[in-house]
């Protein structure tokens, strides 16, 4: 293990819990240094850099090459700001330069069937739903890697889920789609850099043949240690990762709105039978 694979593992895991040196390149090292990014310098991207993240997205693979998902690429001040409101004040939506909605889209797929004439019975299911949040999931997450390939910062917004009612009405989105989360792209304002963040150890999450939670009580301590470590380092509350998860799920309030989702896709023209 040479010596910048041994700092990005142990950046990623904690130094208690640094998994077998493997294979390694650039694009490993890219991928491991990934940060999630709350506050943006106001400098405009390159020219065709959206157009470029999009080509990265749709590379990405697609469930039969359905192709069910769109995304709105949103810079006008007064939407990103409806976006900020819904996401329970996140201001980096308003900095970052570009902010990205992807979208679980039946709609496109509805209208082909619509001018051949047809019904697509599998439309109304919710397997047809989750194809489509997987497809955007996975398209957002090429558009990542290649944002950050070129020098660039996001972060994940999941909080547009809070109303999505709101979002769709927001960006005019037709019945049959749904903003699944929003992403923000910009530089990363240097006086406020963020850390990589540390991850489960390995063997919580890595199983072999069959699942074993076994030695899960163990690995859990290893990584509230971990996280209580960041979180002090980066002053935020010194909380251990158990905690934050009793605290994310424990009550219903705290998934703000998120618990009546069903019905508002149903108001959005997902019946999900």
């Amino acid at each position: 293990m040479n010596s910048e694979q041994q700092a990005a593992l142990a950046a990623r895991y904690g130094k208690d819990a640094i998994p077998p040196a493997g294979p390694w390149n650039a694009v490993i090292a890219e991928l491991l240094a990934h940060r999630s990014i709350r506050a943006y310098r106001p400098d405009p991207l390159p020219a065709n850099t959206l157009e470029t993240l999009v080509a990265a997205a749709q590379s990405a693979a697609t469930s039969s090459n359905m192709q069910t998902w769109s995304v709105v690429a949103v810079t006008d001040p007064a939407t990103k700001a409806v976006m900020a409101e819904v996401a329970n004040g996140q201001k980096h939506i308003e900095q970052c330069p570009l902010f990205l909605v992807f979208l679980a889209d039946l709609s496109r797929n509805e209208r082909l069937a619509a001018e051949e004439g047809t019904t697509l019975e599998g439309l109304p299911y919710l397997e047809t739903f989750l194809v489509a949040a997987l497809d955007a999931a996975l398209a957002a997450q090429n558009a990542v890697v290649a944002a950050e390939s070129l020098g660039l910062s996001t972060v994940y917004i999941g909080a547009l889920r809070n109303d999505v009612v709101r979002v769709a009405r927001a960006l005019d989105l037709p019945p049959g789609v749904m903003g699944v989360f929003g992403l923000c792209i910009g530089y990363e304002d240097p006086a406020r850099r963020a850390e990589v963040k540390p991850r489960l150890p390995q063997p919580a999450v890595l199983h072999h043949e069959r699942y074993d939670a076994s030695g899960e009580p163990a690995h859990r301590a290893t990584y509230d240690a971990a996280l209580s470590d960041f979180s002090i380092r980066n002053e935020m509350s010194a909380t251990r990762w158990t905690d934050r998860v009793l605290a994310r799920w424990g009550k219903i309030r705290s998934l703000h709105g998120r618990d009546e989702l069903k019905a508002a896709l149903r108001q959005l023209g997902f019946p999900l039978r």
